[in-house]
């Protein structure tokens, strides 16, 4: 049974009676002026994307519902005299699989977060655990407009002396990565104020778990186009190639799979190569580091002019062909010959070395019968190109 400013209903004259069918928390009553209503109806309403109520017609400042003790004693006192064993309230859940206890227990520790340091610190890695733990936690933080500002509340406004204590910034950041994957979340998160800059900040300060999972939140959050061009125009680029530049084995495939899926849009792409993307991204190649992400990476930067333009400069062509000699994945190979295709089609000085790298190795006639379909069509587009500028090299 929950309370909730909803439609004028008139008291149930089988209030009582229907005690004996069903639990105190899903019995319909009228309470003074608050209305009071079965939970799973109003849950149903909510679930639908109902957020009006339908008795103001104002828009809810929050979801969450709260239980009537009193209509439950009264339903209990009723069925203690007349010998009728009700469930335990306590151990009800509803259809998130939330009880009542679990619920009030989440709301103490959003509480907790506006304490002191102690508290906070405790709240805050209970926070961690449980979202990890729970899909449902994760789904009561979309209940509440207050409920994340309320988790982001020491990182917004308690700068301690010696700054923000690292361990509270881990699980803070942490529970946002959880809250994250939660897909009735995405755009929740992504979109409350103080979220994005929070995970900026952390990719740049903290410990590299906290820097990690920061990064790990901005690629779920990502998954939805809208939070792309939000993330994207708040600058999380530059830090995200800053933080994958440094080559830390803990956050590089975090940092990388986030960058991919940002450059998705055409805005990002030139977000990133102004940023340094291209320089960055041919360093740890040629490094060895997490190639098959940062093959990806190249590949779809390679759309954008200035991004071809100084992958020709940065040496991008010597890079590539020894990766396709090196490497044994079909999917590294299609990625650098693609990318080899459209710098040689924009940059006519590249054709000697790619002549060259034929004549030694082989290697693009080799791609060009064994490679994927992808694969094969470029390289024989490029054999093309250099079988033309041969001939016509001799007619001249």
């Amino acid at each position: 049974m929950s309370t909730f400013q909803g439609v004028d209903e008139r008291p149930c004259d089988c209030f009582y009676r229907r005690a004996t069918k069903r639990s105190s928390e899903d019995l319909i009553c009228v309470v003074r002026k608050r209305k009071t209503y079965d939970r799973p109806f109003i849950q149903k309403g909510l679930k639908a994307g109902n957020r009006i109520c339908p008795r103001t017609q104002q828009v809810l400042s929050h979801t969450i519902l709260t239980p009537n003790h009193l209509v439950r004693e009264m339903i209990s006192q009723w069925c203690k005299n007349r010998g009728i064993e009700l469930s335990d309230p306590v151990l009800l859940v509803n259809e998130d699989g939330i009880t009542e206890s679990e619920r009030d227990h989440f709301l103490s520790l959003l509480q907790k977060m506006s304490s002191g340091l102690p508290e906070q610190k405790e709240a805050a890695k209970e926070l961690r655990s449980l979202t990890k733990r729970m899909p449902s936690f994760r789904a009561l933080f979309g209940e509440s407009i207050h409920a994340i500002p309320q988790l982001l509340s020491p990182l917004s406004e308690g700068k301690f002396e010696d700054g923000i204590h690292p361990e509270l910034q881990e699980d803070v950041i942490t529970t946002l990565l959880n809250l994250s994957i939660h897909d009735n979340n995405k755009k929740l998160v992504a979109e409350s104020p103080m979220v994005i800059p929070l995970l900026i900040e952390a990719l740049q300060s903290g410990t590299i778990q906290t820097r990690s999972n920061a990064a790990a939140a901005l690629f779920t959050l990502s998954a939805l186009d809208s939070n792309k061009a939000l993330i994207g125009k708040s600058g999380a680029l530059k830090p995200l190639i800053a933080l994958l530049d440094e080559g830390h084995p803990l956050a590089m495939k975090d940092v990388a799979s986030a960058i991919f899926n940002l450059c998705i849009t055409h805005e990002n792409k030139a977000r990133a190569v102004r940023d340094g993307a291209v320089r960055t991204i041919l360093k740890k190649i040629r490094n060895r580091m997490h190639v098959d992400e940062l093959l990806a990476i190249l590949a779809m930067l390679s759309s954008h002019p200035k991004a071809v333009e100084e992958m020709g400069e940065l040496g991008a062509v010597p890079c590539l062909l020894r990766v396709i000699r090196e490497t044994n994945c079909g999917r590294n190979k299609e990625n650098c010959i693609a990318v080899l295709h459209t710098i040689c089609l924009n940059d006519r000085t590249k054709w000697k070395e790619i002549r060259e790298e034929e004549n030694t190795y082989g290697t693009i006639s080799e791609l060009a019968q064994n490679g994927t379909s992808r694969s094969k069509r470029k390289a024989s587009g490029i054999l093309d190109r250099l079988n033309r500028t041969v001939n016509l090299t001799h007619t001249a």
